[in-house]
């Protein structure tokens, strides 16, 4: 087990376990689970439909529970806490990204944003200059004041990203977070979430793409609910190389953390 005295150790998983169903639909999702993240991470979980990805998301992040196993976060056990002070804790120290953006359609973008400070407590004067800060940070300043249904699918799910930075999250989580975008939307989110991990953020992203995939400074691969890499996305590099359509390229970013797709 790791030094949780490290500073660095953000969240430490051991030997997650997770079973759905009994008897005949009894069904092993999560096999053993072993994983660390350490503050300034960007770690991206792959694999393909059905390998646990998600389901190991909602474990790590305490919105589902496990069968065996501990996760710690700084140091506590977020299944041993009780449901209020889990709740509270993932309030004010994880943000969540998700595939179908999750907004409140009633509510305008800003109002969305801002919502998470006003629930812990914030005033609303604050919280509010802080949502618009965020939404002019994801490029849509012009937008504060539109509804989600009168919003892309892009620039929704750039007000979901600004809504889970709004609290200042120590991990932010995202699930398959370009999933319902066309490649050109993705590319500018994916671009973001880049920024926002150049500016210090702890992300954990998981997705079932192998062109993103290889964009983090860790690649974790689930394989029928256990992990069968955990590395630096460089030591698998050449086998992915071989999987590039014509005309695309991996490349290094220009401060050299993690590597961007190119294509022609």
């Amino acid at each position: 087990m790791a030094n949780l005295a490290a500073p660095s150790c953000l969240l430490e998983a051991t030997d997650i376990r997770k079973v759905h169903g009994t008897g005949p639909t009894r069904v092993e999702v999560l096999r053993g689970v072993d994983l660390r993240v350490d503050a300034g991470d960007l770690v991206m979980v792959m694999g393909p439909s059905g390998s646990g990805k998600t389901t190991l998301l909602n474990c790590l992040a305490g919105l589902d529970g496990v069968d065996v196993g501990t996760v710690l976060v700084s140091g506590e056990d977020i299944h041993a806490m009780t449901d209020a002070r889990r709740t509270s804790h993932r309030a004010q120290h994880m943000g969540f990204v998700f595939q179908s953006f999750n907004l409140i359609p009633v509510l305008s973008a800003v109002e969305n944003v801002e919502l998470p400070l006003l629930i812990l407590g914030r005033k609303p004067r604050p919280a509010r200059q802080r949502a618009l800060e965020l939404l002019e940070r994801v490029g849509l300043a012009g937008r504060a004041e539109h509804r989600p249904p009168h919003l892309s699918g892009g620039e929704q799910q750039r007000v979901a990203l600004a809504r889970a930075l709004v609290a200042e999250p120590t991990i932010l989580w995202a699930d398959e977070p370009t999933g319902n975008l066309d490649s050109e939307t993705a590319a500018t989110v994916l671009d973001l979430l880049g920024d926002v991990h150049a500016d210090g953020q702890t992300l954990v992203v998981v997705t079932h793409d192998e062109a993103i995939g290889w964009s983090g400074t860790r690649l974790v691969r689930l394989t029928d609910g256990q992990v069968v890499y955990d590395g630096s996305p460089d030591a698998v590099l050449p086998a992915t190389l071989e999987g590039l359509e014509g005309g695309e390229s991996l490349e290094r970013s220009e401060d050299g953390s993690h590597l961007v797709l190119v294509s022609a």
